[in-house]
């Protein structure tokens, strides 16, 4: 936007971001130029209502004159654990371009001042695999593994990909020839790591902006993965009422609330001059009311002068609004089979075993339960930040001894339930055979490392984060969960394999596995 003066261009680009690196450098080329900056996603799940706190800042930086670059991550989605199958790269690309320039087009923002590139036009080039590996010969396994740790899943043997990831993110700043990378601050490892790691490559330090994290409907960070979290640019009206009347919103509490962090973040940055947040209730109630800044409305909310039903209602009217044009351009045949392409609906069984999240545990401690004598407590470690603990039934069939040390396979999304006054937060997958006189755990394969996954042969959808109870998932899928004639475990004759294609056994053939 020209005419204006520098310090109202870094108010724009500053504006609601919760940390700036390289504000020296900032100063100097805003007194210069227009600032270029990227931003950049992973085709991975679907983009919701929460894309729209970066993409209204978007709309401060191209008001402050800034050229912006918008990085459709393809490669990158497929390096965080394969979220996004090599076969769907492309349609996945296509589907966030699509719904993406939807989103900035339902808030105002003039889509010719924007580039957009795909990872895959220039990561794959020779150029950049020479520079991936001229920083693989300066980056520590430490360093990497500490650049992901918000953002790719950490694992005590962690996957050579998720390791490749900071250093991609890092070396994109140089090849979108940007001046700062904006992002959330969870990504800020990554910003630290790139502005060590570039120069040793001989290019030079960028600024690096970050929004703060919105927090989701259910409170906590708003994930594709977790249904309940987020709304869905495609959620009907119907839709969005039902998650916003789930949504936390507890009286008077302002902390880790999505609705005001939404209204924050994004509709006071996108109001007009004049325009404010518009509360509409009945008389008897206070009337409607108008916030011409988000202090006031916090401050309302948190004396109990605001209720929660009021909030979301009035939250409700403006998602449905800034989601309106993007359902109504969805409804073309075109983007509907892109949406289908690159999300399809598996095939799949109703409660297929890909639900079930199974992984290796390492038991590091074991000890019998001191107001259940049938019980042990087992400590083990399944690759995250804290050990589990475990309650099993096998004192009468296993020794304290053969048990401390022994890899195992662990259902781990279960509901955590108590037993005899322990919480136990998952369990441990046995063998039994008919009369139950012998019970012993799955043989794990020596080679496999603790938190590494398990997966049937044919099955690749992403676990439940955790199974519901009323649904009797796992009492559905156990009864097909057995030994076979060569005592391999199987579920409908699928091998349960370690990501190498090693088999999970057991000494009992034909037997149940639960």
């Amino acid at each position: 936007m020209s005419g204006l003066t520098y310090e109202e261009k870094k108010g724009l680009i500053t504006r609601n971001l919760q940390e700036v690196l390289g504000e020296d450098k900032l100063d100097a080329i805003l007194r210069e130029r227009d600032l270029k900056i990227y931003w950049g996603t992973a085709t991975t799940g679907r983009p919701h209502v929460a894309y729209f706190v970066p993409m209204s800042k978007i709309a401060d930086f191209l008001k402050a004159g800034c050229e912006v670059t918008i990085l459709f991550a393809d490669l990158h989605a497929y390096l965080d654990n394969m979220k996004a199958p090599w076969s769907l790269l492309e349609l996945r690309a296509q589907y966030y371009e699509a719904v993406i320039k939807q989103m900035l087009s339902s808030i105002g923002v003039p889509l010719d001042r924007l580039k957009f590139v795909k990872g895959t036009d220039y990561q794959l080039s020779r150029e950049y695999s020479l520079d991936v590996y001229k920083l693989s010969s300066v980056v520590t396994q430490h360093d990497a593994r500490k650049a992901g740790a918000e953002v790719v899943k950490q694992v005590e043997y962690p996957l050579l990909s998720g390791l490749l990831y900071p250093g991609l993110q890092a070396l994109d700043e140089e090849y979108l020839k940007v001046d700062a990378q904006f992002g959330g601050v969870d990504q800020r490892k990554i910003f630290t790591f790139a502005e060590k790691s570039l120069p040793q490559l001989g290019y030079e330090k960028r600024i690096h902006l970050m929004n703060p994290m919105v927090p989701g409907l259910a409170g906590g960070k708003m994930s594709s993965s977790e249904e309940d979290s987020k709304i869905d640019l495609l959620d009907t009206p119907a839709d969005v009422k039902k998650k916003l009347k789930k949504a936390f919103c507890e009286p008077g509490n302002v902390k880790d609330n999505g609705l005001l962090s939404f209204v924050q973040h994004v509709l006071f940055s996108l109001f007009k001059e004049g325009e404010g947040f518009v509360v509409c209730r009945a008389p008897e109630n206070g009337g409607d009311k108008t916030f011409n800044n988000y202090q006031d409305l916090e401050e309302e909310f948190a004396s109990n002068k605001l209720h929660p039903a009021d909030l979301k209602a009035t939250v409700e009217k403006y998602i449905n609004q800034l989601l309106d044009p993007i359902r109504k351009a969805f409804e073309s045949s075109q983007l509907k089979q892109l949406s289908s392409a690159a999300y399809p609906i598996a095939k799949k069984e109703q409660d297929g075993p890909d639900r079930l999240d199974i992984r290796v545990g390492k038991v590091v401690q074991v000890s019998r339960h001191p107001d259940a004598e049938k019980l042990y407590i087992l400590q083990i470690d399944l690759g995250e930040d804290e050990v589990r603990t475990i309650i099993s039934g096998l004192v009468a069939y296993v020794s304290a001894e053969k048990l401390d040390q022994c890899l195992v396979a662990v259902l781990c999304n279960l509901k955590p339930s108590k037993m005899r006054g322990i919480l136990s937060e998952g369990m441990v997958l046995c063998t039994s055979n008919a009369d139950h006189t012998i019970v012993e755990p799955l043989i794990v394969p020596s080679s496999a490392a603790a938190g590494t996954r398990l997966a049937f042969q044919g099955y690749n959808g992403q676990p439940e984060e955790q199974l519901n109870p009323k649904k009797k998932t796992w009492e559905k899928l156990f009864v097909d969960f057995k030994t076979n004639d060569d005592g391999i475990a199987v579920w409908k004759n699928n091998f349960l394999l370690t990501p190498d294609g090693e088999k999970l056994t057991s000494r009992l053939k034909n037997c149940c596995i639960k």
